[in-house]
C-alpha cells in the first residue's frame, strides 16, 4: 500500500519538478502537488508539471483557504508538506481538525540573520511550529534558524531542495570537445536583491583591467534589465524556459551570483551541477554546501565592487585551472541529485508514519 503525501507549495520550479517525479515514480509513495500556477510568461510554464498529478491554483485560487483544505482533503493524505509559513491558507492546514492524524512536515530555506524580526517569529508562530512533526531545511544557515525557532534537533531535517542533476550532469564534458569557454554566465532576476547594477559595474572594470575581456551572458528579468542594455560586452538573453538554457550553460566558462540576498540558490548548485567554477557572495546560502574557496570557486563579501572585479580577473588569470573547478563542483552537486533527493525523502516520510502509528497507539 502506498502513502498518499500531498506538497502545498508556491512556485512551480524545474528543480522541484524533478524532485517531484522522481518521488512519484516510487512505487510507496503517491504524490499530489498544489501549487500555484504560472502568472507570465517569465514564469516557470505549466508544462514542467507534465506526468505529476497536481492541481495549479491561479491568482483568486491560491487565497481561498477554504478551496485549499478541499484539495487537499480529498485526497485523503497521509503526510502534508508545506513550503513554509508564509503562505495563510496552506498556514490554516496546521489547525484543521480533519488532518489532526496526519503527518506535518514544513519546509525552510530562510537563514538565520539574528534580526529582531526572526527573533519575534518564534513567538508569533510558535502554536504553529509547535504542530509541525518535521521541519526540512536546505542548508546549515537555516538549520540555525530551524533551531532558533524552538524545533528540537530530533525534528530537523537536512535536503529540502533537489535539482535534475542528470540533465547538467553532461555539459561539463562536452565542454571539453572543444576549448574550455572563454564567457562568464548570470542566471537570476534583474532585481536589487540580485545586485544586477554591481555586477554590471564590476564587469565594465574588469575589462578596462584586461586587453582580451570574456563577454558576459545574462539571464533573466526584472527592473533592472536596462542596467544591462547597451553595455559592452554584456549579452541580454532575457528570461528562457529550462529546455533552452542548456546551450546557454554549455557554452559558459564561470557561472557568478553576486546577491544581496539570497537564501539558498538553487542556481549555484545546478551551475556546480553542470561543471562550472562558480563565483558569488557570501550572502548567497548555499555557497556553504557547495562552494569551496579555492577549490571550485571564489567567495566574496557583498555589495564589493572591487572584490567582484578582481574575482572575475582572476578567473581569466586561471584560465587553465577552470576545467578542474568545474569538476569539482560537479562532485559537491552530486549529492542534490532528484533521485537521491528522492530517496531521502522517502525514508523521511515512512520514518514519520511510523513515529506517528506509534504515537497514536500509545495515547489509546
Amino acid at each position: 500500500m502506498s502513502t498518499k503525501v500531498v506538497f502545498c507549495w508556491s512556485n512551480i520550479s524545474g528543480y522541484m519538478a524533478a524532485c517531484w517525479r522522481a518521488l512519484h515514480l516510487l512505487p510507496d509513495i503517491d504524490v499530489f502537488v498544489i501549487a500555484f500556477q504560472a502568472r507570465t510568461q517569465t514564469a516557470f510554464s505549466d508544462q514542467l508539471m507534465q506526468g505529476i498529478p497536481c492541481r495549479l491554483l491561479n491568482l483568486q485560487e491560491r487565497q481561498e483557504a477554504n478551496l485549499v483544505k478541499s484539495l487537499v482533503l480529498a485526497e485523503s493524505p497521509d503526510v502534508v508538506i508545506l513550503s513554509g509559513w508564509f503562505h495563510q491558507p496552506y498556514r490554516h492546514l496546521a489547525f484543521a481538525s480533519e488532518l489532526s492524524h496526519t503527518a506535518l512536515i514544513m519546509g525552510m530555506d530562510t537563514p538565520w540573520w539574528g534580526t529582531w524580526k526572526q527573533h519575534l517569529t518564534r513567538w508569533i508562530l510558535h502554536s504553529f511550529l509547535q504542530r509541525m512533526d518535521r521541519v526540512v531545511v536546505s542548508g546549515e544557515r537555516s538549520w540555525q534558524y530551524a533551531s532558533h525557532l524552538g524545533i528540537s534537533p530530533a525534528k530537523i531535517v537536512r535536503g529540502l531542495y533537489g535539482i535534475d542533476y542528470n540533465a547538467w550532469f553532461s555539459l561539463w564534458e562536452q565542454r571539453l570537445h572543444t576549448s574550455w569557454p572563454r564567457s562568464f554566465l548570470f542566471v537570476g532576476r534583474y532585481v536589487s536583491a540580485k545586485a544586477i547594477d554591481l555586477l554590471a559595474e564590476a564587469y565594465q572594470l574588469y575589462r578596462s583591467q584586461v586587453s582580451d575581456p570574456w563577454k558576459l551572458v545574462c539571464c533573466g528579468q526584472g527592473p533592472l534589465s536596462s542596467q544591462l542594455q547597451g553595455q559592452p560586452g554584456i549579452d541580454n538573453c532575457g528570461f528562457l524556459q529550462p529546455t533552452e538554457m542548456q546551450k546557454i550553460w554549455q557554452a559558459a566558462g564561470a557561472f557568478l551570483l553576486p546577491s544581496r540576498f539570497d537564501p539558498w540558490p538553487l542556481a549555484l548548485v545546478e551551475a556546480a551541477a553542470a561543471g562550472l567554477p562558480i563565483v558569488c557572495t557570501d550572502a548567497c546560502g548555499s555557497a556553504v554546501e557547495v562552494i569551496r574557496p579555492g577549490y571550485n570557486g571564489l567567495m566574496i563579501p557583498k555589495d564589493n565592487l572591487e572584490a567582484l572585479a578582481k574575482a572575475l580577473l582572476i578567473l581569466h588569470q586561471r584560465y587553465g585551472d577552470l576545467s578542474t573547478w568545474g569538476k569539482r563542483s560537479q562532485q559537491l552537486a552530486a549529492p542534490y541529485a532528484a533521485d537521491i533527493w528522492a530517496s531521502r525523502w522517502r525514508e523521511l516520510i515512512h520514518d514519520l508514519i511510523l513515529d506517528k502509528t506509534s504515537q497514536v497507539k500509545h495515547k489509546q
